[in-house]
């Protein structure tokens, strides 16, 4: 991989600082009590995503624990199966 030169990183920093200041200028056209109302509703609502986006995460966990449990009690059954009904039988061909 080409690393960045010195001059690609400035060139970054003043995207980053742009969209910033662009970010800044969004909140400042708005009355300080509504800018805040507004960021504290989007904080909220960043932390309700987050918050189902772990559930989501716990829930595969399980599902997975739980698919493990099941493939066991299949390979048990199937090896209780075959112990019941003994060696197979050697066909002629």
């Amino acid at each position: 991989m080409e690393e960045t030169t010195g001059s690609d990183r400035g060139v970054v920093n003043e995207l980053c600082d742009a969209l910033r200041y662009l970010g800044d200028a969004s909140y400042a056209i708005l009355p300080k009590d509504v800018a805040h109302n507004l960021g504290d509703l989007k904080k909220s609502f960043l932390s309700t995503i987050r918050t189902l986006i772990d559930k989501d995460i716990e829930w595969v966990d399980a599902r997975v624990a739980g698919g493990d449990r099941v493939r066991e009690e299949w390979q048990q059954k199937c090896r209780n199966k075959a112990e019941a009904s003994g060696p197979e039988p050697v066909g002629d061909m």
